[in-house]
Order: C-alpha cells, then structure tokens, then sequence
C-alpha cells in the first residue's frame, strides 16, 4: 500500500471510530449477541442459559420437526442451492407451487416470494410507483417501507401514526396525482399495536387510493389460522398489496408480495431484488410450505400464542410496567432514556432473562424500552420466572 492509500485509509479509520465513540457515549451502541442452540424459548445466549424473549419466531415453527423433515427431503431431491435467478433458471417448480400456496392462504389471485421481508417492501413500491404517484405513509411505518419510498421518484406524505384525520388530510391535498398508494404496517414492530385498517380501507376507498398493508408481524399471528391483519378485519378484496415475511411466524426465511394476477406479473418484470438476486433454495423453500400447511391444519398454535400473549402482557402491566400502546405479542416495556433501557436489558440478562434494548433511531430518543415477544412455545414456568425477574430488576432500577 503507498502512502497516499495509507492516507486515505487511516483517514477512514479515524472517522469511523469517532462515530462508534460518539454511539457509545450516547448509549445507543449496539452489541451483537450470538445464539450457541436452537432458536426457542429457553436459549443459550453468548454462552449463557437464558429465558429468550426477543425472538420473532412466534409458533416456535423455526425448530418443529415437520419443518426439518421437509428441508432435508429438498436437499436430497433439489440440492442445497437454486443456481440462479428466477428469470433465468433458478425456478422450480417448488416456487411456483408455494406461490400458489401462499396466494391461496391469503385469499388474493397471487403471490411472489423474495429473499426477504425487506426486499419485498423495495421490490413492491418500486415496480408500481413512479413519478406523478404519491404515496401516503405512517410516520411509524418499518424502516425497509421507508427506504422503499425512498427508492422511488413518486412523491410522498407522512401522515401522524394510525391519525385518521391526518390520513384523511393527506388524501385531500393528493387529488392531482396518478396513483395514491397508502401504506401502513399490520401491526406495528416496535410497539405492538394494530393499525386502524378497515377505517384506512374506508378512507382510500372514498379518495381513489388503493392499500398496501406490510403483515410481517402479522402472519401467523393475526386472522383466520394466522393469515393476516386482512383476515382480521374481514376486508378480503379490499386491501390490494398484502406484504408479509416467512421469517417470523413462518420459522424459515423470506418475504412475500401477495395481490392481483398483474402485480405478480409486473413484479417479475420490473422488481429489481426479485430480477438480480438468486432464489430461495430448496431447503428454505420446503420448510415454508409445510409451515403454511401446519398453520392451515390447526389453529393450536395460533391459540397458545394468544393465551400465553394475554398472561404476560397483563402481568407485566400489573407489575408497573408501561407496555404501552401494545395489543399483540410484542409487548414493549418503555423506560424512557436509553441508558435506562441497557441498563435494564443488560441486568435482565445477568438474571438468565434475554430482552433486547430498542433505542434511538429505532424508536424516540425519550421512548427507549426493552421489546419483548412472548411466542406459543414459552411454558407457564417460563413467563413467570421472566416476570419474577422483571418484578426484581424493576424495583432495583427504580423503574416500577
């Protein structure tokens, strides 16, 4: 290396440091923690036995045996990999046939799967809006929804968080433009609460706008045998872009786009993850579709998952805690500064309870909390030995 790239080098070097200083010394750094066993209520965490509370994996579907099975009979049949993109050769017939599965599930004309939720949201908003479009978002709308507005030239307006009023405005000052797409999350990630979809449905119907719900928290675990903040509401047909993840519920990997025939068709011309990214391979392919048969079969899980949601959700609130506006299994404990909330992670943690700090950019800088997930595999011993711990590093913080 001469000495110009050294230069150059060491130039980034000292800016980079200075940021991760500066996150450090406003708390707001962010450690990774590893997972040493499998993905389920009583985990082993940087080497440590703990009671995991931070997992998106709801029905406990990422370790079910059926889903196992089904991935190593892909590998054996299909190999491990796809080879390809879709639009050249990496489609099996696997992917067709889920894509109908998955259409069927959620009750629309068709489906196209992506290699994440993420991408699904770019893929989305990018192949149907363009310039002479608007869409209309929610200010507390997922980060991959935000940079997919921001991918596209259509104009944008934010409107005040599950604000009817503040929607119906927006709509109002958006008569001259094409398309008006509103988007809003199912249920909202870091708060846990629904959005106010049939009064959203009401509204866009009244205005010409047409609806795009992001269920990734919401499949699986809302409506009929978990399909979705649309099933919930009973709006079929109504909501014309359902997105949804098949990394949460679903156990395995992935995203979804769910709608009309035509979406799916302009989709593979024109969405860009889906046209330069390899697909899913057979494993993952496999273990999807039988946890969408598993979730159609029964509605067990989907039971449990609300039982044990209520119990820990009602106990934390009993104890003090502010759960805030939360009606799901995401139950966030709001603490305010973020210091308080690794402060309050970072005890639970050394108490064998694993809860997760959120804070600042992911939510407000005075709205720091640690999130916690309650799936339907946690056991009653579970929930109350994590609400024992919660009660007592409560009180020693001075939180409740």
């Amino acid at each position: 290396m001469d000495t110009l790239q050294r230069i150059g080098t060491d130039v980034l070097r000292g800016h980079l440091r200075e940021q991760l200083d500066g996150l450090k010394q406003k708390h707001l750094y962010r450690e990774l923690f590893v997972l040493d066993s499998q993905q389920q209520p009583r985990s082993v965490i940087n080497g440590k036995p703990v009671i995991n509370l931070s997992s998106n994996n709801y029905l406990g579907l990422a370790t079910h045996p059926r889903l196992k099975a089904a991935a190593l009979q892909a590998i054996e049949q299909y190999g491990v990999g796809s080879g390809a993109v879709r639009t050249i050769i990496g489609t099996m017939d696997m992917h067709q046939q889920f894509e109908q599965e998955l259409a069927a599930f959620k009750h629309t004309e068709a489906a196209l799967t992506f290699q994440s939720g993420f991408t699904a949201n770019q893929a989305a908003i990018g192949a149907v809006m363009a310039e002479g479009d608007v869409i209309i978002t929610d200010e507390l709308n997922h980060a991959s929804i935000i940079d997919g507005v921001r991918l596209v030239k259509s104009s944008r307006k934010i409107y005040k968080h599950s604000d009817m009023d503040s929607l119906e405005q927006a709509l109002k000052e958006c008569d001259s433009f094409r398309l008006k797409m509103i988007i809003t999350d199912g249920v909202f990630s870091m708060d846990g609460d629904i959005a106010h979809l049939p009064e959203i449905v009401e509204l866009a119907e009244r205005y010409g706008a047409f609806v795009y719900v992001d269920d990734a928290h919401a499949s699986g675990v809302l409506g009929d045998h978990g399909a979705g903040t649309t099933s919930h509401f009973g709006l079929y047909g109504r909501v014309a872009m359902q997105i949804g993840t098949l990394s949460k519920a679903v156990g395995v990997l992935g995203g979804y786009v769910a709608g009309m025939q035509e979406l799916r068709d302009i989709m593979i011309q024109r969405a860009r993850p889906f046209l330069f990214s390899t697909s899913h391979p057979p494993a993952v392919v496999a273990a999807c579709r039988e946890a969408i048969k598993l979730m159609l079969e029964s509605n067990d899980l989907h039971e449990k998952l609300w039982s044990n949601t209520h119990y820990f959700k009602g106990k934390l609130q009993a104890l003090g805690f502010d759960t805030g506006r939360s009606e799901t299994p995401i139950t966030p404990v709001i603490v305010g500064p973020s210091a308080m909330a690794q402060k309050l992670s970072d005890r639970l943690f050394a108490e064998g309870v694993f809860a997760q700090a959120i804070v600042f950019p992911t939510v407000a800088a005075d709205k720091a909390r640690v999130r916690t997930i309650i799936t339907a595999t946690h056991t009653q011993q579970d929930m109350d030995e994590a609400l024992t711990t919660f009660e007592r590093v409560g009180h020693e913080l001075g939180i409740i």
